[in-house]
């Protein structure tokens, strides 16, 4: 399994090559899966935090459909950047966006390694991600998004969890879920929870993922845990 799982390193991300190829299968699963639909029902129903002007990263955009959920619900205008490894799936996510965008709201497309993110440190208010940390060591992922919100800001990740759905997802897309309570615990480490929300049984997506919002500690806050203050 260790060869099969295309788990990405700083300075080796095949998943980025591997995408590249299948990018029409991967297109075609969230077409049909329902996704998007399921994706503007939690963002009526859990408003995102972001004010006018604020700095919102999609890190993994895919072939898209994760930003133009956001494009669909956003309430206010945004500086939105959208990154994936793979140059194919980003051109997708550009084309849909540019027939779809009936907002007219600017969206910055750049291809990118979420491990080492081309962004300077508290960069954005809002990071999004779904599909990306199953590739990354999971404490590497997830303080490198960190490093790029600012204090206060907030982090929406759609963790997969264990389900047969998940298992045959693993074998068909090349990743490994990582246990729930790891990515709990490491999650914590960087972020304080808001939400942690179990779609309805009847949507697809529920039988795969879940969705955490959780909010980057303020620097002294009294939130941080022991021995996180200062780092």
């Amino acid at each position: 399994m260790a060869e099969y799982v295309l788990t990405a390193t700083k300075n080796n991300a095949r998943a980025g090559s591997f995408y590249d190829r299948i990018e029409g299968l991967y297109d075609l699963t969230f077409k049909l899966n329902g996704y998007g639909r399921s994706l503007d029902q939690y963002f009526e129903a859990h408003h995102l935090p972001v004010f006018p002007g604020a700095s919102v990263l999609d890190a993994g955009c895919g072939t898209g459909t994760l930003t133009l959920a956001l494009l669909r619900n956003l309430k206010v205008p945004v500086k939105l950047t959208a990154i994936d490894l793979s140059a194919s799936s980003m051109a997708t996510a550009k084309k849909y966006v540019d027939k779809s965008n009936s907002s007219q709201q600017p969206v910055r497309f750049a291809q990118g390694n979420v491990l080492a993110l081309p962004f300077a440190d508290e960069a954005f208010d809002l990071v999004l991600t779904s599909g990306v940390l199953e590739y990354l060591p999971l404490d590497e992922g997830l303080s490198e998004l960190a490093r790029v919100i600012a204090p206060g800001g907030h982090l929406l990740h759609l963790p997969m969890r264990p389900t047969p759905i998940t298992t045959l997802l693993e074998m068909l897309f090349r990743f490994k879920t990582h246990p729930p309570h790891e990515v709990a615990e490491t999650t914590d480490r960087y972020f304080q929870v808001v939400s942690h929300y179990r779609f309805p049984r009847f949507q697809a997506i529920s039988w795969s993922k879940s969705a955490v919002l959780a909010q980057k500690f303020y620097v002294g806050s009294a939130d941080v845990p022991s021995g996180l203050a200062g780092q």
